[in-house]
Formats: C-alpha cells, sequence, structure tokens
C-alpha cells in the first residue's frame, strides 16, 4: 500500500530529469540559448544540475522499495 505514492513520485522525478537533461543537451548541441539574458554556461550547468538533481530522487524513491 505504501509502495504506491513512492513508485508514482520516483516516476515523475526520473521522467523529469531525463526529459530536462534531454532539452538541455539538444540546446547546447544546437548552440541555442538554455535560458534568455543568462550566461550560456551557467544557464547549462545549473539545468544540467537539476536534472541530475531530480534523477538522482527518483532513483533514491525507487532504491526506498
Amino acid at each position: 500500500m505504501e509502495s504506491g505514492p513512492t513508485i508514482f513520485t520516483g516516476t515523475v522525478f526520473a521522467l523529469f530529469g531525463a526529459a530536462l537533461l534531454m532539452w538541455t543537451a539538444i540546446r547546447v548541441r544546437h548552440r541555442e540559448p538554455v535560458a534568455q539574458d543568462v550566461s550560456p554556461v551557467a544557464s547549462a550547468t545549473l539545468a544540467t544540475l537539476a536534472s541530475v538533481g531530480a534523477l538522482a530522487v527518483g532513483v533514491w524513491c525507487f532504491a526506498r522499495l
């Protein structure tokens, strides 16, 4: 009964992290800005850290099953 919300939360974090990481990689590869009016290196770094953090939370949720 308690594993349902954990599976849902882990799935949401994993999908968000994977999508953000893929989107950031595509933007950087095409040399397009990740965020407007921000340094390209800083915005790509912050987006990458956020996506890796979301993936880590997703893995942590699945590890608690």
